[in-house]
């Protein structure tokens, strides 16, 4: 049998772990145990000269194991897999400590800090002792693509795919494409037309041979896995068509189901439904669309209010900032101005987000366009109230200013409702029959919000736009982009690997209970109906041991997490 040769490479990760942790005693204490040929500690082991390092010493040390203690394994695992495949070692010969969010980050006594990062990595040289060389498995990759949602997001991914030359179904449960975006007049901050922007993209889909369109119509069921995934698209709900289900074999699944706007009939105190020119964003949208800004009584306005946050930024609704209801506000601003020019326009914010390229500068000529600013403090509110008899306008706003520290009156004759985004009310549907997550808010939680932004928990299923987060157009479209081509480079390898680490059935010890069965959070144990076993679908399977601890049989057994390589990390921190 070859000899244990362990390398452990303790991480400073600059000050956010050194700071805290001891890093060269622990290399000390831990280069006296059996098996250790080599200890080391370098500033930023995930750096190139860190990786280096890590693959010379394996070279130079007969090195075949491989222990790196730093920050989470969600980090940077496969970074250092792969400096063990450019070694020429099985990249499953190495296990990683975390030492930063569990050991740094929490604590702030050197010594307690340092005895437990200690502990904890030498639970990662003993386990790696019996880590066992594990190889990926393969699969076909299906080239086609189902993109669900036919706005901005859901044209600009299929747009990208077809035009690589690869099928794609777009499929949208209204009757035309365009998606919220269509319901928008002129685009902030350099007021592009909206119609524009969208009349290339759907011609472009319309007349791409690669792109198989289905209006009116929602995804039903989604099985299979990345790359063999198999999809039953039928007509929308509201459609009282009984169309014909269709079955699609795809590889890869895009969601962009886009946001709703929030009801600003739930806001009471702005009088929305009561006061008939008081106006959410989209209906004043439909108006300068219409080129015809006038009252419910058809006179032309003179003075105009707009309102932020209607529906954001609350602790009565929703807490988060819907990101595009600064500029778009602004956009008013210049659009009222361009078609009634005596008109008067006062922006009522409670902080002035412009975040985005250009935008900083836009929110500059709208204050040189004679924008009158109130600042109204976060969750206050102004008081919308119908003008007495004989005033100059048909509504008084009263608003407790800030930046003056006055209350302050200010006439309306339209009061326009900046409503922000939430989650479709559909969405959790959506996640369910596609397997991922949403956060409390209902938006779609991406795989990592740093470093993997389109991908999701659920392998071949990404997401883009504001159904994950709310955003403006470049974002979106970025998004869109990023994640066709995450797609494409995985139809361009032709095979999907898939990760070694998944559990495994004795059908010699399973007694066909199905309790696995009913267990698995991504639906990748099945039953055989005709051995009257279960087994483990490799490629939906996560690792994540449900499985294995509720077997009753003790028949389910997890690769790289053996009851020989957990016991032994035990033992490595109780020691």
């Amino acid at each position: 049998m070859e000899e244990v040769r362990i390398g452990v490479y303790v991480c400073n990760c600059g000050t956010n772990i050194a700071k805290v942790v001891d890093c060269d005693a622990i290399c000390a204490s831990l280069s006296k145990m059996p098996n250790v040929a080599v200890a080391r500690t370098y500033k930023y082991m995930c750096s190139t000269p860190g990786q280096e390092m890590i693959v010379e010493d394996i070279r130079k040390n007969n090195l075949n194991r491989v222990v790196v203690a730093a920050c989470s394994p969600r980090m940077h695992e496969r970074t250092f897999r792969k400096a063990l495949q450019t070694a020429g070692i099985n990249p499953y010969f190495f296990e990683m400590a975390n030492i930063r969010e569990q050991c740094s980050w929490v604590h702030e006594n050197e010594e307690t800090a340092t005895a437990k990062a200690e502990a904890l990595t030498r639970a990662a040289i003993l386990r790696v002792a019996h880590h066992e060389p594990l190889e990926n498995l393969y699969a076909d990759m299906c080239p086609s693509t189902l993109v669900l949602g036919g706005g901005i997001a859901g044209l600009s991914a299929a747009l990208e795919l077809a035009e690589s030359g690869h099928p794609v179904f777009l499929v949208e449960k209204t009757d035309r494409l365009g998606g919220n975006l269509a319901r928008v007049d002129l685009t902030a901050p350099h007021l592009y037309s909206a119609r524009d922007l969208l009349t290339d993209r759907i011609a472009r889909v319309r007349a791409n041979p690669y792109v198989q369109l289905m209006l009116e119509s929602e995804l039903k069921s989604l099985s299979g896995f990345v790359g063999n995934f198999t999809a039953i698209v039928g007509a929308a709900k509201k459609n009282g068509d009984p169309h014909k289900e269709h079955v699609l074999e795809v590889g890869s699944v895009v969601v962009c189901t886009g946001y709703k706007e929030f009801d600003a009939g739930r806001v009471t105190h702005f009088g929305y439904g009561k006061l008939p020119n008081v106006v959410t964003s989209f209906e004043f949208e439909k108006m300068l669309r219409e080129g015809n800004i006038r009252t419910k009584e058809g006179r032309i306005p003179e003075y105009f209010a707009i309102v932020h946050c209607v529906g954001s930024r609350s602790r009565d609704f929703h807490g988060y900032c819907s990101r595009v209801c600064c500029m778009t506000a602004l956009k008013y601003a210049h659009e009222i101005k361009s078609a009634i020019p005596n008109s008067y326009v006062s922006d009522l914010y409670i902080d002035m987000h412009a975040f985005g390229k250009g935008h900083e500068d836009f929110y500059r000529g709208s204050s040189e366009a004679k924008t009158l600013f109130l600042m109204y403090g976060k969750n206050e509110h102004p008081v919308i109230k119908r003008a007495q008899p004989g005033e100059e306008s048909e509504m008084l706003i009263e608003v407790n200013e800030q930046l003056s520290g006055e209350t302050i009156e200010i006439p309306a004759d339209m009061v326009i409702l900046m409503v922000g985004m939430e989650a479709r009310s559909e969405s959790g549907d959506v996640a369910r029959l596609v397997n991922i997550s949403q956060d409390k808010d209902g938006w779609y939680i991406e795989s990592h919000p740093k470093l993997d932004p389109v991908a999701t928990t659920t392998e071949g299923i990404f997401i883009a736009g504001t159904c994950a987060a709310p955003k403006d157009i470049p974002d979106t479209v970025a998004q869109a982009r990023a994640a066709a081509a995450r797609i494409l480079g995985r139809i361009a390898k032709q095979k999907i690997e898939i990760d070694a680490v998944f559990a495994e059935v004795d059908e010699d010890l399973c007694s066909g209970c199905r309790v696995c069965n009913s267990l698995c959070p991504y639906s990748a144990v099945e039953f055989d109906e005709e051995k009257k076993r279960s087994r483990v679908n490799s490629a939906l399977c996560k690792a994540c041991g449900a499985c294995v601890a509720a077997c009753p049989s003790c028949a389910i057994k997890a690769r790289h997490f053996t009851d020989r390589q957990i016991f032994a990390q035990i033992e490595g921190v109780l020691r």
